[in-house]
């Protein structure tokens, strides 16, 4: 049986440390990733929204870095939006960037009233390379 390995890329440990959570666990050749918000290292929120949520894409790619991961082995992906019609667009942009396709991931947006003082989380499971 695989053990499950907790991952954690650098910078952000407070945020970890006070909400008691690792940033994404590694079981087999799968990565789990745990919602990756539009924090700065002290684990505050970016106060702009845009700014927020390209750094949430950013913190996510860090975790994904330090699986040995990209964004192209995102298989799987969740998002949680305090006011999806507003945001979509921005989020949409990143998204284009990040995942510019054809290949892209499964993806479910979830509208929440929510999230901690954050607009934005994205959490992703990725298939980690051999």
């Amino acid at each position: 049986m695989t053990k499950p390995t907790p991952i954690f890329p650098e910078g952000r440990q407070e945020l970890y440390k006070k909400n008691r959570y690792s940033a994404a666990i590694r079981s087999g050749d799968l990565l789990f990733v745990s919602g990756q918000v539009g924090s700065r290292e002290d684990g505050s929120p970016e106060p702009d929204i845009a700014a927020q949520i390209r750094l949430a894409f950013d913190n996510l790619g860090a975790v994904l870095t330090a699986a040995g991961c990209t964004f192209r082995d995102v298989v799987d992906v969740t998002s949680f939006h305090v006011d999806p019609e507003r945001h979509a667009g921005l989020m949409m942009a990143v998204k284009d960037e990040v995942f510019p396709g054809p290949d892209y991931p499964n993806w479910t947006a979830v509208g929440v009233t929510w999230l901690s003082g954050f607009h934005f989380e994205i959490k992703a499971i990725a298939r980690i390379p051999a």
